[in-house]
This record gives structure tokens, sequence and C-alpha cells, in this order.
């Protein structure tokens, strides 16, 4: 694909996809575990077009090992928000949109438990930039979202494991694929509903997949 067909292409990535990302006090609200902080990048056409970012007070104590690892502290949470009333407002924020996460199974799980402990719908698709670059990048030394940052030379958003700053990190990362999809793989509308179908597709399977996403774009 040449640069005037990309330039256009990237014009036509069509969705709105919200970017998200929880800190939380463990790895599973089925074990009790509540949601510290969440932060919501949306990302439109290439461009970040807006973002959300709260701590939020679940009622529950935050173990040293999680403190350690997030710097967020039982007096942070304390004197922030009722979960209830920031998961509301972030439900609000992305308004029924497609979204993502870096390794999204666990972003999803605390996403659907908060907004039903507030009686919120959380019926939204979830495209997984950890999976997607397993079908992307399958020579990356691993996958987890500093790993692929530093191979990308995507920009640093702040420190690890904050909220705000692994969704401003994992949003550059889905922007890099999306471009990738279009300049190397000839996907001129790399949206929500192709990423969905890539990362559903066996690693084996990807490149008849992309060619056929590719060659159904310049069908007449």
């Amino acid at each position: 694909m040449d640069a005037a067909h990309v330039a256009v292409a990237i014009a036509k990535i069509m969705n709105t996809i919200a970017v998200i990302d929880f800190e939380t006090t463990g790895i599973s609200p089925n074990m009790g575990d509540r949601a510290t902080e969440v932060a919501i990048v949306l990302l439109q056409d290439g461009l970040v077009v807006d973002r959300f970012q709260s701590l939020m007070n679940a009622g529950v104590r935050i173990n040293s090992f999680i403190t350690q690892l997030t710097g967020i502290t039982n007096e942070m949470v304390q004197a922030s928000p009722p979960a209830e009333q920031v998961m509301r407002e972030a439900a609000r924020f992305v308004a029924g949109r497609p979204m993502a996460a870096h390794n999204a199974a666990f972003d999803r799980k605390f996403w659907q438990a908060e907004l039903a402990r507030c009686g919120e719908g959380a019926a939204h698709p979830f495209a997984c930039t950890l999976l997607l670059s397993r079908r992307l990048y399958p020579h990356a030394p691993n996958h987890k979202l500093g790993t692929l940052a530093a191979m990308h030379h995507l920009p640093s958003a702040g420190r690890a494991h904050r909220a705000l700053a692994d969704a401003e990190v994992a949003a550059a990362l889905l922007l890099h694929m999306q471009l990738d999809l279009q300049a190397r793989h000839g996907c001129a509308v790399p949206n929500h509903a192709l990423l969905m179908g890539l990362q559903r597709t066996s690693r084996h399977l990807v490149d008849g997949y992309l060619k056929r996403r590719a060659e159904a774009t310049f069908t007449p």
C-alpha cells in the first residue's frame, strides 16, 4: 500500500474504541477483589479524543503488595468517590462504545462486576491487545504491555500499574496495530469488528484471515 492509500485508510478507521484499564485489590472479583482505579482512553480515527480517570472507594482494604505495585494507598481510596458513583460515570463516558484492553479478560471481569454492583448493563465487546499481539507479533519476547511498548518504541505515559498510564500505552499499542494492519496487511479499515475477528483466529490461520479482509475491502 503506497503512502496515499495509507493516508486515506487512516481516515477510515471508523469506530471510536474505549481503551480501559483497572487497578484492583487482586486478580478476580469472584474472590472478593474490587477495583481501586479506572481509566478510559477514547481512540478515534488515530487520535486520542478524550480521557476518563478516577480512583474509587469500594470499602475494602488494599494490602501492602498492591500498594507497592501500584502506589495506591488505603488513604488515597478512602478520600476518593464511592465505586458505584465512579462506575456510573465511567459507563456514561463509554456510552456503549466497543472496548479494548491489554489482557482484556481481566479488565472485562472487573468492568462487568463493578457495573453489576451499581445496576448498570455491561454488554460491551472487548478487543484484547494481548491476544492481537500474539497474532501480529508472534516473535515478540513476550506479550506484556511494557515489553510491547519498548519493542514498538511507544511513548511512556507515566508509572506502570496506574490505570491512566497503562490505558494510554494500551491505546498507543492498539493504534500501532491498526496502522500495521493498514500498511503491512492491506486492511484499509482496521476497525473493532476486524480486531475481534483477528483475535478469535488461530495463529496459523492469521495470514489467510487478513488476506480475505484486505481483498474484501477492495472488492467493487
